[in-house]
């Protein structure tokens, strides 16, 4: 006999004492001797039952469970991603709302005229544009999940086994380990004159541009000839722009025969510091002129403080002010500055181990359909790999360590590109600094010229002036032109750029467009290694200009020349 164990009556109709669950309904609590096993078959068949009942309304309470389980986990992510786009839809509209509602926030009766129009002037209007506020950069908070940071350590593991290969193939091939970085060694050569023909570009881009504004701007008001004196000013502005850092640094780059990472060092500062002179100029020209209508107030001219920090930091539009940080975290500048050089080093192992033996063999091939099929289709995983690497180098680490450094706050450098389901987006997310810079003083100056009208010739206008200043980086850092980028910015970008719009949603767009990138830079890659090549292999004794123009590796053939195999100069 087993007593009663005085549980409630309804966990004693549902769990037997055996442990198995019952769902049986009985109108009277169970006695003593209905828990007794005698060996009857009705008893024992009675306790079948219940255990076989009980096992399938068991499973039955568990299905049901996991299947509510799995309804709450999606409708959690519904309604986080909907919460997600209605905050940042708020905080776009808050941010920009926040510059018109400022003027009725701080004008107070008690403040002069004088004081009245120093703050209109001073604080952004409804049409300024860029808004800086404090937000870090996309990736820094990514890197806090743990699945996203996963991903970074697989990119880690993976440059290991670069490493470790390029090791073992050495070592089997020389019988000894070869640590020499000979493609990095001549890529960077030539150093100190790099850092010469910076520094004189840096000085004349602090000295030039600021002198000729205050010179003009200090006498702007007062001058009876307004317009032939802004005529001057402008004239000797571009002349600077186009002579001094448009001309000279190219001529040096070319006079001196520059190897290819130092002409990028020189001609990406160039554009650089040409955009920031522009922007100068652009937002305090207005401000002179405002000033010049307004007979009660005096002319807030900018420090040469604020347009030295201007110039270092990362951001192309000028603000007399930006949102800045309390201190800097010198061990976050160090851990960016490590992690570009760990970039480069990527990228000599991501050339040395799938670049350099593919475009070593294929220079030695006649240059048909099929040779360029395969070589575009070899080359996406190498040009994937290199457009990760710059986008993580510079967009990410190089800038947000400048801007630490700086304590510059508005760290939205770029936006979620990969998520882009459109070319449109994609554009407008891949690279922020620039964009911000085209739409203010190319496509908005544009539109307002012409009244906002033409808005898709005002579009175009903007591709083919990312498109020929992206070709003429490409042709003065390699050392020779060969429009690949420009024809596929200005023929391939464009009709993407309609054809996958912002109204494209859905995962199959963003396949799309990840495809299309894939493939893009496996071109990218595969023609302009083909072209480098065949300009290492095959030169000639007295190049005319239309030599210049026409691609190399379409006539160069080494097996037919019997030029015997060399290696590339300085590889």
């Amino acid at each position: 006999m087993r007593r009663d164990t005085g549980q409630p009556d309804i966990i004693r109709r549902m769990v037997g004492e055996d442990g198995t669950a019952s769902h049986s309904r009985r109108r009277a609590p169970p006695s003593s001797s209905n828990l007794e096993c005698d060996g009857k078959g009705r008893e024992g068949s009675g306790a079948h039952l219940l255990a076989s009942n009980g096992k399938m309304e068991a499973e039955h309470i568990i299905s049901t469970k996991l299947q509510l389980k799995m309804k709450a986990e999606h409708l959690k992510s519904d309604l986080l991603k909907s919460f997600d786009s209605q905050v940042s839809e708020f905080m776009d509209c808050l941010i920009e709302e926040s510059s018109i509602l400022q003027p009725a926030l701080i004008t107070t009766p008690t403040m002069s005229d004088k004081e009245r129009s120093k703050l209109r002037h001073m604080r952004p209007s409804q049409d300024q544009g860029k808004v800086f506020v404090s937000r870090r950069s996309l990736l820094d908070e990514l890197f806090e999940v743990n699945h996203i940071r996963t991903i970074y350590h697989m990119f880690i593991a993976l440059l290991i086994l670069f490493i470790l290969s390029t090791l073992v193939v050495d070592f089997i091939d020389e019988g000894r380990l070869v640590l020499d970085f000979d493609l990095l060694v001549y890529a960077f050569g030539q150093l100190p004159l790099v850092v010469s023909i910076w520094f004189c570009m840096f000085l004349s881009v602090l000295v030039v541009p600021y002198g000729l504004f205050h010179i003009w701007a200090s006498r702007y008001k007062s001058s009876r000839h307004r317009v032939l004196r802004t005529l001057l000013a402008g004239s000797l502005f571009l002349l600077y722009q186009g002579v001094v850092l448009g001309f000279l640094p190219t001529f040096l780059v070319l006079r001196n025969n520059l190897p290819p990472a130092s002409r990028f060092i020189i001609i990406l500062e160039q554009v650089r510091l040409i955009m920031k002179a522009h922007s100068f100029i652009r937002e305090n020209v207005p401000r002179v002129l405002a000033f010049a209508q307004d007979k009660s107030s005096s002319l807030i001219m900018p420090q040469v403080t604020q347009y030295l920090y201007f110039l270092f930091v990362p951001t192309l539009i000028y603000r007399d002010s930006y949102p800045r940080n309390p201190y800097i975290r010198w061990g976050y500048v160090i851990t960016k500055f490590l992690q570009v050089l760990g970039c480069l080093f990527y990228a000599y192992y991501v050339f040395v181990r799938l670049c350099i033996p593919q475009f070593h063999s294929i220079s030695l091939k006649i240059f048909d359909l099929r040779v360029m099929v395969l070589c575009v289709f070899n080359s996406i995983l190498p040009g994937v790999l290199v457009l990760f690497l710059a986008f993580f180098a510079f967009l990410h680490c190089w800038l947000n360590a400048f801007a630490e450094m700086l304590r510059f706050a508005d760290r939205m450098f770029y936006k979620d590109w990969w998520n882009s389901t459109s070319f449109a987006n994609y554009y407008r997310t891949w690279n922020v600094v620039v964009h911000d810079w085209l739409y203010c003083y190319v496509y908005r100056d544009l539109l307002w010229m012409s009244g906002k009208r033409f808005k898709a010739a005002v579009m175009l206008v903007v591709f083919t002036v990312s498109a020929v200043v992206h070709e003429y980086v490409l042709a003065i850092c390699f050392g020779f032109f060969y429009p690949v980028l420009f024809t596929l910015f200005m023929c391939f970008g464009m009709m993407f750029n309609f054809i996958l719009h912002d109204r494209r949603k859905g995962p199959v767009w963003n396949v799309i467009m990840w495809t299309a990138l894939f493939l893009g830079q496996g071109v990218l890659l595969c023609l302009y290694s083909q072209e480098w090549y065949a300009q290492s292999y095959c030169p000639l004794e007295q190049p005319s200009f239309l030599d210049f123009l026409k691609p190399r590796s379409w006539t160069c053939h080494l097996h037919q020349q019997g030029v015997p195999i060399a290696s590339v100069v300085g590889v």
